[in-house]
């Protein structure tokens, strides 16, 4: 399971290098059973439960970074890091260029994404944009348990800052995670699923969504999904290439569309391939309004039935004179 594979990356990584700690909210209870058992293993001093602050909890992970260990902020949802916006895009991301480069911070904020839950809008949110907006920030956003897996070993290696997106909706997903040592390069997209005639390019969640929009065309239109899974650095070329060969895209991610991930790559697109396409872009997101709790969540948030619309759309449009 997707929960399991993280585990295991950090247990692996704490065995692998002492000065890996975690530091976060409930951490030493296993929170969202990402950081269950590893107490027990390492003791308190690497698995270290904080009060309900988040500023605290990033401010020490800078800290600790820049003194020389390589910390795991787990931020619990991503919707607290609004709480400590200062610490992570104003101290972690700027720090090493404001010293000369002298500094390494190594430190990894850890934090759970997206809806689907029906948990209201303070719990169900996807601010990758404003990540991407922070020069000096990488983030990842894998979508299985392997790229999760691989991922966040790459994460905790890194001498940079390093956000590290997971879904909610993915912590019960399977599938199969070597035994052996391996790591995922950040920058290196993935095609899940080759097709010929749309691209569709899905982040996170969204990508087991595409899939399932694809099992369900299958005879009828041939879909490429491509999943980035770190969105910065971010494999343009990869994107680009199977944009050649469809003409067609489509972009689902969580995020809203106004200013959010899926404007951000459509105008990449535009900028590397406008003579390939065969069809205006289709963006699939979260609307711009605050995310509903109950029922009417899935008013705001992308589902199938969109995907499915947005690749009808590709495909049928025709140019008008």
């Amino acid at each position: 399971m997707f929960f399991q594979a993280l585990n295991e990356a950090l247990e692996e990584e704490m065995q692998r290098d002492e000065t890996v700690l975690i530091i976060g909210e409930d951490v030493q209870g296993g929170g969202l059973m990402v950081t269950g058992g590893l107490l027990q293993k390492f003791g308190p001093e690497r698995v270290m439960d904080t009060p309900l602050s988040e500023t605290a909890i990033a401010g020490a992970a800078v800290g600790a970074a820049m003194a020389g260990y390589r910390p795991i902020a787990d931020m619990m949802l991503a919707d607290f890091m609004y709480v400590c916006a200062d610490e992570i895009l104003l101290k972690a991301a700027k720090w090493r260029f404001m010293h000369g480069g002298k500094p390494n911070i190594p430190v990894v904020f850890l934090a759970n994404i997206g809806g689907y839950a029906k948990v209201g809008c303070e719990h169900s949110q996807c601010p990758e944009s404003i990540i991407l907006h922070t020069p000096g920030l990488k983030l990842a956003v894998p979508s299985t348990p392997y790229d999760g897996k691989g991922l966040l070993k790459t994460a905790i290696r890194d001498n940079n800052p390093v956000v590290f997106f997971y879904h909610k909706q993915l912590l019960p997903a399977m599938c199969d995670v070597p035994d052996k040592e391996y790591t995922i390069p950040f920058g290196v997209a993935d095609v899940k699923r080759e097709g010929g005639d749309v691209t569709v390019i899905a982040t996170s969640y969204m990508v087991q969504l595409a899939l399932e929009v694809a099992r369900e065309l299958e005879g009828s239109v041939s879909i490429e999904v491509v999943d980035p899974r770190t969105l910065e650095p971010l494999d343009i070329d990869t994107i680009i290439n199977s944009v050649r060969k469809t003409g067609r895209v489509v972009i689902v991610d969580e995020d809203t569309t106004r200013c959010g991930v899926s404007a951000e790559i459509g105008m990449q697109i535009m900028e590397k391939a406008f003579n390939s396409l065969r069809a205006p872009i289709q963006r699939i997101g979260a609307a711009n309004l605050p995310i509903a709790a109950g029922y009417m969540e899935e008013c705001i948030l992308p589902q199938p039935k969109d995907i499915v619309e947005a690749i009808e759309a590709a495909i049928g449009w025709v140019p008008t004179r």
